[in-house]
C-alpha cells in the first residue's frame, strides 16, 4: 500500500514538472530568444518564431520608378524580408477576394522584430487600395518612390512596348499615343499614372503624410546610399545598409548591390534604352506637367529637379 502511494505521488511530481516546462514553452513562443539562440535551441521553438506575417511597410508605387531597386536595397538590412514578387492584392479583384490568409501565405517567413516589406507598383494608381491597406493595417508604413514623370512615361511605354515586341504583336509609335491632333491627349494611360498629385491625394484621404515616405528615385540611382539611410529612419530601422554595400558597374551603367561578399545586379529589363519620342513632344510633355508636378510639390512639402 506505501509502495502504491508513493508511486502515485512520483508520477504526479512528473507530470507536474512537464505541465510546467510546456507551459512555459506556450509563453516564449512568441519571443525573439527563442530564434536567436545557438543550435542548442529546438526545432520546433525556431518553428514557432519564423512565421509569415502581414507585411509591415507597403512600397506602393510608382510603376517605373525604382520600385524593384528600392525592394532589393532595403533587403539588405538584416531586419528586413521582402515578399520576391508583386502580390497585386490589394488591385486585384480576384486576388483581393481570397482574403488575408492568402496575402499573408504570400509573404516571406520572418522571425519577431523582423519587418516584412511587400511592394506592388499598382497600388499607388488604384482608387481602391487606399482604404484597403488601411483595414489590413492603419499603421503601415508607406513608400513613395517617384521620379521626373515625363521620363516615368517614355519608361512605361518602353516596358509594354518591349512586351508586345516579345510576343511578336505590333503597337504604335509613343508619339502617335500621347499626341492626338497637336496636343498631348490626357487620357493616354501611361500620362495619368504620372499625374502624381491626383494619386497621392486619395492616400492622404486614408492615411496621414507621415505614415507615406517619398523616396527621390533619380537620387536613388545616381547615390543610393543617402535615400536608403531616410527609408531606414522612416522605418524605425537601426542604421545597417552602408556605402559598402553598393558598387557602381560602368557596363549596366548604375548601381549594384555588395552583401556578405556576393554580388547582385538588376535584371536585364532595367536600364534598358528608351523608346524614341522627338525633342518637340518631349517638350510638349514636360510644359504639360508643370502645373501637375507644382501640386506635387505642395503636397510633399518638397521639390524635384524635373523638367
Amino acid at each position: 500500500m506505501l509502495w502504491t502511494l508513493l508511486l502515485a505521488l512520483l508520477l504526479l511530481l512528473l507530470l507536474q514538472t512537464q505541465l510546467s516546462v510546456c507551459l512555459r514553452e506556450l509563453r516564449s513562443g512568441g519571443s525573439s530568444s527563442p530564434a536567436y539562440s545557438s543550435s542548442s535551441s529546438s526545432s520546433s521553438s525556431s518553428y514557432n518564431a519564423s512565421q509569415q506575417r502581414l507585411p509591415g511597410a507597403i512600397i506602393i508605387g510608382v510603376r517605373k520608378g525604382g520600385t524593384r531597386a528600392l525592394l532589393e536595397m532595403l533587403n539588405l538590412h538584416p531586419d528586413v524580408e521582402v515578399a520576391k514578387a508583386e502580390v497585386h492584392y490589394f488591385n486585384v479583384e480576384e486576388h483581393y477576394r481570397r482574403g488575408l490568409g492568402w496575402y499573408k501565405a504570400q509573404m516571406p517567413f520572418t522571425f519577431p522584430g523582423q519587418l516584412t516589406v511587400e511592394k506592388t507598383p499598382g497600388y499607388f494608381a488604384a482608387p481602391q487600395v487606399p482604404a484597403r491597406v488601411w483595414d489590413m493595417n492603419p499603421a503601415a508604413r508607406l513608400l513613395l518612390i517617384v521620379r521626373d514623370p515625363a521620363e516615368r512615361l517614355v519608361s512605361d511605354y518602353t516596358q509594354v512596348l518591349h512586351n508586345r515586341l516579345t510576343r511578336h504583336k505590333p503597337y504604335q509609335p509613343l508619339e502617335q499615343l500621347l499626341i492626338h491632333k497637336g496636343h498631348i491627349d490626357p487620357g493616354y494611360k501611361a500620362l495619368q499614372r504620372s499625374l502624381y498629385y491626383q494619386h497621392l491625394a486619395r492616400w492622404l484621404e486614408v492615411f496621414p503624410r507621415d505614415q507615406i515616405h517619398v523616396v527621390d528615385g533619380d537620387a536613388l540611382i545616381r547615390d543610393p546610399f543617402p535615400e536608403l539611410r531616410k527609408a531606414e529612419r522612416f522605418l524605425d530601422l537601426p542604421p545597417r545598409i552602408s556605402p559598402n554595400n553598393f558598387y557602381y558597374n560602368t557596363t549596366k551603367g548604375f548601381y549594384c548591390l555588395l552583401s556578405a561578399g556576393h554580388d547582385k545586379c538588376l535584371d536585364e529589363s532595367k536600364g534598358r534604352p528608351h523608346a524614341p519620342l522627338s525633342s518637340q513632344a518631349f517638350k510638349q510633355l514636360c510644359h504639360y506637367f508643370r502645373k501637375p508636378n507644382k501640386l506635387f510639390f505642395e503636397m510633399v512639402g518638397r521639390s524635384f529637379s524635373w523638367c
